[in-house]
């Protein structure tokens, strides 16, 4: 009797512990599925953009990327290309990289012609942990209530980013 009572205990203290390691072995963007707590610095280097400026009810765009990354360079190439698909969609591109590339970057593609867009540095190095990533651009697209709809490593054909936002 003791014996089974104790193999029971066992059996249930192993179960519980399974079934905790799926919710944290999920990484914080599938486990908070919203947009993140982020705080950028802005191009002007003296005010910061948050969660918390981007307008209600429109869908978000947060583009991670390097200034140096080709595929990154590729990816606004093709957003700016198309972006009367986007004009509806909040763009917040951000780096990790000092902030004199962020700025190259920002006037070589004239980023100030989109009032859509906001770019920044994520001084705080939040948004790479929080969605663990591996390669660059890194794209995670929500909707118009903030809840995550998608995300994507790589270069994303503007067809199909379009289509997340439809």
């Amino acid at each position: 009797m003791k014996r089974s009572l104790l193999s029971a205990i066992f059996i249930l203290v192993g179960l519980i512990v399974y079934s905790q390691q799926d919710s944290i072995l999920l990484p914080p963007y599938k486990r908070f599925p919203t947009v993140p707590p982020f705080k950028l610095l802005r191009i002007d280097s003296t005010s910061y953009f948050t969660k918390a400026d981007l307008q209600k009810n429109k869908p978000v765009l947060i583009v991670l990327f390097n200034p140096d990354c080709d595929h990154c360079k590729h990816e606004i190439e093709e957003i700016i290309k198309d972006m009367d698909e986007l004009k509806n969609v909040q763009i917040v591109m951000t780096t990790m990289m000092p902030f004199n590339m962020m700025k190259s970057f920002y006037e070589k593609y004239a980023l100030d012609k989109f009032g859509n867009v906001t770019v920044g540095r994520d001084f705080q190095y939040l948004l790479p942990s929080f969605y663990q990533i591996r390669f660059m651009p890194y794209l995670a697209m929500y909707d118009k209530k903030g809840n995550l709809l998608t995300t994507f490593e790589g270069t994303m054909k503007i067809e199909d980013l379009v289509n997340v936002f439809k």
